[in-house]
């Protein structure tokens, strides 16, 4: 079959590589209908984490399971299928408190080979698979897709920060898990969701995914600007999907006193010390989102065409082309670019 392999910074491939096959009684093999290329992937592309050897791409899945092993009983071949860039188990004390992601069983998936391919194996494919209530039309394939990660990460961001009825959000991120933590935000109930964007498609988008507010400042203009719009005090709840130490500083202190904020940005070189916090009341909570946890909600919401985060891929190319894909992400000439399968 044919696979996405990053062999260095900025050497990414599309390479024939063996078909996937049940290795354990927990696994499942599926067909993905769709993939896609994810921010944190620009991590090894840029260099900024390593790449010692071949590594196969791609945590973000949708398909039809082809083969179960003997110990799966809930998923069965021809369900079309969503997953958590985590492997779980979903019955561990852990996992029943909502922290798929940190599963005592977990496994990552590109332990098993990446997403980014024509097949790939799930392990503890009970726990981590959710089945879509019968056959999906191909337009909803793009969201059902982004529940696989960005959606799930970006409103694991929002509950992490409290969003709620009559509630200010700020999101710093226009990334995709940032418009989705707008989406999320809405659902949710906020009354004034405000997000830090300087692109005008983003800008647009967030928009039509429910922000009221939309701000070009960064860093400590953001945070004035906030605090103008909500009479001096900062907003109730943050979101964070950047990562990196200026974004996290940006949140808290768009954060009024007591407030929340939801870290969901794969951290890069942040250093937060006590009193960046102790006097600010901030409550931060965050990390690998559980998406597993929102996926059946995510999946319906979905299904009845409630929601369309899929409106976040703005490129679309085949598998072969994924090497001009990481490029466009690269340059930001794409917020996130979907691979047909």
């Amino acid at each position: 079959m044919r696979a996405v392999v990053m062999h260095a910074p900025r050497d990414v491939r599309v390479e024939d590589v063996a078909d996937p096959v049940v290795q354990k009684p927990t696994d499942a093999i599926i067909r993905l209908a769709a993939t896609c290329i994810c921010g944190s992937d620009l991590w090894p592309y840029r260099g900024t984490d390593e790449v010692s050897e071949p590594l196969r791409m791609g945590h973000e899945y949708c398909g039809t399971v082809e083969e179960v092993g003997a110990d799966v009983h809930d998923i069965e071949v021809g369900d079309f299928v969503i997953g958590s860039f985590f492997a779980s188990d979903n019955t561990c004390e852990i996992c029943r408190a909502g922290y798929q992601t940190s599963c005592i069983h977990r496994e990552v998936l590109g332990t098993s080979g990446g997403a980014q391919a024509q097949r790939m194996r799930v392990p503890l494919a009970d726990g981590t698979l959710v089945a879509t209530p019968g056959q999906p039309d191909p337009e909803l394939i793009p969201s059902l897709l982004a529940a696989s990660d960005v959606l799930g990460t970006g409103w694991f961001g929002a509950v992490a920060a409290e969003a709620g009825p009559g509630k200010t959000v700020a999101v710093i991120g226009d990334g995709a898990v940032g418009l989705c933590a707008v989406l999320a935000a809405k659902q949710l109930g906020a009354e004034r969701v405000i997000i830090s964007s300087r692109h005008a498609d983003r800008q647009a988008l967030a928009r039509e995914l429910g922000a009221t507010d939309v701000l070009s400042e960064r860093g400590e203009a953001f945070i004035t600007k906030v605090k103008e719009l909500t009479d001096g005090l900062g907003a109730h709840s943050a979101v964070e999907a950047v990562g990196t130490h200026e974004s996290m500083h940006q949140a808290i202190g768009a954060t009024r006193a007591g407030g929340h904020v939801g870290f969901v940005g794969v951290l890069h070189d942040v250093a937060i010390t006590g009193e960046d916090i102790f006097m600010t009341h901030v409550h931060l909570h965050g990390g690998p989102a559980p998406v597993r946890r929102f996926l059946p909600e995510l999946v319906q919401l979905i299904w009845d065409r409630k929601i369309d985060p899929g409106k976040v891929f703005d490129l679309t190319l085949p598998l072969d082309g994924a090497a001009e894909g990481y490029q466009a992400m690269d340059q930001r000439r794409a917020t996130k670019v979907l691979l047909t399968v």
